[in-house]
Order: C-alpha cells, then sequence, then structure tokens
C-alpha cells in the first residue's frame, strides 16, 4: 500500500507565545524540518496577535505542503479569559484546517507526555531532554513552548503512522 508522505505541523498555541514544529515522515522516520516559537508582545491589542497568528500559520502550512495539523487539548486553569483567549488560536488553526482541507488532530497533555517519556505526568523538561537525544539537530530551546510543540507534532505523526498500520492489517 502507497500512502502519501505526511507532514504535520504540531502546535502549542498561545496569545504571546506559540510553540510550532513541522515533522516529516519519510521511510517511517520522523524529521523535524522546522520548529520554532512566534513570539506577540502582550502590549499588541488582542486582534492583531490573532492576525499575527493567522498570518504565521496560513504561511508555515503552504511553504511545508502540511497535510495534518497535531494540538494539545487544553485544560482549564485558573484563569477564564486566558483560556478563552486561547480558544480564539485555537479557532484560527480549526479555519486554516477547513480552508486547506487538513486532517487534525488533538491529544490530552498526559497522552503526549506518556507517548514521548513513557509517563504521563512527566515534567516538560524531561520531555524536552527525550526530544533532543531523539532530534540531533534540536538544542535546548528558550522556551519550552517549543518542544511541546515538537512533542505534540510527534504524537501527530505517530498517530498517523498507527492508524495506517491499523489499516493494513484489516
Amino acid at each position: 500500500m502507497i500512502t502519501k508522505n505526511v507532514t504535520v505541523l504540531g502546535v502549542d498555541p498561545g496569545t504571546r507565545v506559540a510553540g510550532f514544529s513541522i515533522l516529516t515522515l519519510p521511510q517511517g522516520r520522523p524529521t523535524l524540518v522546522d520548529y520554532g516559537a512566534l513570539t506577540m508582545s502582550g502590549t499588541l491589542p488582542l486582534a492583531q496577535r490573532v492576525g499575527m497568528f493567522h498570518r504565521f500559520f496560513d504561511e508555515k502550512i503552504v511553504q511545508h505542503n502540511v497535510s495534518r495539523i497535531a494540538l494539545e487539548v487544553p485544560f482549564m486553569g485558573k484563569n477564564a479569559q486566558s483560556f478563552l483567549k486561547l480558544g480564539y488560536m485555537r479557532g484560527i488553526l480549526y479555519l486554516l484546517q477547513d480552508k486547506y482541507q487538513l486532517e487534525m488532530c488533538e491529544f490530552a497533555p498526559s497522552e503526549i507526555k506518556r507517548s514521548i517519556t513513557g509517563y504521563g505526568a512527566a515534567e516538560k523538561e524531561q520531555v524536552a531532554r527525550l526530544l533532543i537525544r531523539l532530534f540531533a539537530n534540536l538544542a535546548m530551546p528558550d522556551k519550552l513552548d517549543i518542544t511541546d510543540a515538537i512533542a505534540v507534532g510527534l504524537c501527530g505523526a505517530w498517530h498517523r503512522e498507527n492508524v495506517l498500520a491499523l489499516n493494513r492489517t484489516r
């Protein structure tokens, strides 16, 4: 069975810092193509940051011919306003998913940590250290939003492979 090469955009959305990763799976081995963070000043109006977020991720999707978006399922923290604002950014990703007819997958934080470290309550630093060992071109970033996005993208890539393997066994 021949399958198209999957390119996954992993996103750790935020209203000030949004981590991202682009992963491909040539021959089933995850390759980290691009990664980083979109940093937006908290002094900018939210509407302007939403626009920046939209343009940035629209460009990444086109530039890398993304076929799937992977996101972390948000949890309601102590601040309802922050949760609501995060929803705006997630809505942009859903809009882009629809615009480009991409696949979308979401993972709970514990599922991501368990996939990377084997332990669902692992610390962010532990996840980052394991990712650095997995990807030779990766160094410890200043912002863990970046390694969070890589972990989400990797789960999206692995999820895709698991779905394909399941379909081949039927």
